[in-house]
């Protein structure tokens, strides 16, 4: 404060003016602002989870393997045949029925059982394989969707009687995208 009293009186009355502008506004010009804020608010939206239910093993039903070939059922419950076996009309025939549920307006992937897998009866086999999904559409338009699921077994000539079962279930798996 001296200092300012000495340059004023050395530098005259007329300097006086612009000096005190000068040492007065100086300090006001500085405190221009140096931050800022904002503020926001969090949210979430949790998802029906996804989940499959079995509603229907699958069933081939019964056959008479005679001259062996393959028995395709396909997932709207209709067999047909390539070879020598052949069919018995049977009202227990069942494609593999799941439900699966989620989030409406959510797309999903099912994966199935890939490659071959063997039915037994005792040491007697039976090869399940090539399934085939009743919809490729994995969309839910509403909180539900039934997919229904064929496969084709390989029979061989002469097989011997009895109930063909796979030893463990086979796993689906349905997963949002």
């Amino acid at each position: 404060m001296f200092l300012r009293i000495v340059l004023l009186y050395l530098l005259g009355l007329k300097k006086l003016y612009f000096i005190l502008f000068i040492f007065l506004a100086l300090p006001i010009i500085s405190l221009g602002q140096s931050s800022a804020s904002a503020s926001f608010v969090a949210s979430v939206t949790i998802i029906e989870p996804i989940e499959i239910r079995n509603n229907a093993n699958m069933n081939f039903a019964r056959i008479d393997a005679q001259g062996g070939g393959s028995v395709i059922l396909n997932p709207d419950n209709t067999r047909s045949v390539i070879g020598n076996v052949k069919l018995e009309k049977s009202a227990r025939v069942s494609a593999a029925v799941f439900e699966v549920k989620g989030q409406n307006g959510y797309t999903y992937d099912i994966s199935i059982p890939p490659g071959e897998y063997v039915m037994v009866n005792g040491s007697k086999r039976i090869i399940l394989k090539d399934f085939k999904l009743s919809s490729n559409s994995n969309s839910f338009h509403e909180d539900s969707q039934i997919i229904r699921m064929g496969a084709t077994i390989d029979v061989e000539a002469n097989q011997k009687s009895g109930r063909y079962i796979t030893p463990a279930p086979l796993e689906v798996t349905v997963s949002y995208n």
